[in-house]
């Protein structure tokens, strides 16, 4: 896929309808309930604060076990394997499906839930690629991706049709929103998918902080993305590893300094 726009947010969701109770509670809740509703003597007001100070406690509860549950998962989630090349760019990647088989077992016993659903996008030719991650004690979070439809190679030629680009997108969000929910590493050594480090700390990639320089800096030198990333072999600029960062930037100043000598880029 050609570099994307792409906006993630995550939203955090603690309603009534998706908060749970385990059974001893809401019996609990129940039984105060009825004493308040037999007694003629208490204010049908303070049996409605009560039963928002409920349901708040118990939305709380629930994203506290959330927050936690997520920790222990992500401590067992191992690295994933790059067992896939891109045609067009010959950047490695983990398949879809290949993320599910390393993960799925580990995100579902600590109670976590994945749905997927598409929703019209604030970009402006763009889908968004909606996630929910819900768990088991009631709480849930909605994280989404803007991408645009993949539907041209890495020189700008269509290689697709419009719909296999929106299966194409929807596809590559679905696995980026995976690693984004649970922060999995990805690795290209096959020995290094048990969730180690590497021994050199050759796989780390950059930060954030360093993936929006490298944006800019192309956006403000009119360099095309697709390039940049087909040099690099990397299917998106956050992918670049942490150790050819200094590089990619002397790389955007070599080619700065030959367009002022108007060498073409």
């Amino acid at each position: 896929m050609s570099q994307p726009q792409m906006q993630i947010a995550a939203l955090e969701v603690s309603s009534q309808a998706v908060t749970a109770t385990v059974p001893s509670e809401g019996a609990t809740v129940l039984s105060i309930i009825e004493r308040m509703a037999r007694d003629p003597n208490i204010d049908p007001d303070r049996v409605e604060r009560f039963l928002v100070m409920a349901r708040e406690d118990r939305a709380e509860r629930a994203r506290v076990a959330f927050i936690a549950a997520m920790a222990a998962c992500q401590a067992e989630l191992p690295r994933v394997l790059r067992d896939a090349r891109n045609t067009h760019s010959g950047a490695p990647y983990a398949r879809l499906e290949t993320i599910a088989r390393a993960t799925q077992p580990i995100i579902a016993r600590h109670g976590f839930s994945l749905s997927f659903d598409t929703q019209p996008s604030l970009i402006a030719g763009h889908l968004r690629i909606r996630c929910t991650c819900a768990h088991a004690a009631g709480h849930e979070r909605d994280y989404y991706l803007d991408l645009p439809p993949d539907t041209a190679g890495t020189q700008g030629r269509a290689n697709k049709t419009p719909i296999q680009g929106i299966g194409a997108t929807i596809t590559y969000g679905r696995r980026y929103l995976v690693l984004q929910v649970f922060n999995i590493a990805l690795t290209n050594d096959p020995d290094d998918t048990d969730g180690a480090p590497a021994a050199d700390g050759s796989e780390d990639v950059i930060s954030d902080a360093q993936a929006e320089t490298l944006r800019n800096l192309l956006t403000e030198h009119g360099i095309a993305p697709a390039k940049f990333l087909r040099v690099f072999k990397v299917e998106s600029v956050p992918d670049l590893p942490a150790a050819l960062y200094g590089e990619a930037l002397a790389a955007i100043e070599r080619a700065v300094a030959r367009r002022a000598r108007g060498e073409g880029h």
